[in-house]
């Protein structure tokens, strides 16, 4: 992959992400609370779901902001793909089965992304560390 290309969609799946957290941090009691609502009838205690939903956006944000700046980058994916595992699991144990294209394809990115790492030469690890 070059390196242009690899830019392209670290920015892409960084935007989505960054953007999912920046719209629900301001709302994170609402958001929490809706989540929480959803999972009521799922396996899953909301001892388990309340932590996470209050987690989430601030993962999204903070992995958003690492792949953006292009700091961290592998770290960001591989975080990046174990929450969108969580939401996957999360998804069908609430048979949303409409979201759950959108996270496989952020998982499907995210992979990509981790498969061709070293063509990150757009970014801050590469200015920091590759000198």
């Amino acid at each position: 992959m070059n390196t242009t290309s690899f830019l392209l969609l670290r920015l892409g799946i960084g935007i989505s992400m960054f953007g999912h957290g920046l719209v629900r941090l301001p709302k994170l009691a609402g958001f929490s609370k809706w989540m929480v609502t959803s999972f009521e009838k799922s396996l899953l205690p909301s001892a388990i779901v309340t932590p996470f939903s209050y987690a989430l956006p601030i993962l999204e944000f903070g992995i958003g902001t690492l792949l953006i700046l292009g700091l961290l980058t592998k770290q960001a994916l591989l975080a990046g793909s174990i929450v969108m595992l969580l939401l996957l699991l999360g998804t069908t144990l609430i048979e949303n089965w409409e979201a759950l294209p959108s996270q496989l394809i952020h998982l499907v990115f995210f992979a990509i992304l981790i498969q061709f790492i070293s063509s990150n030469t757009w970014s801050l690890d590469y200015f920091l560390f590759n000198k």
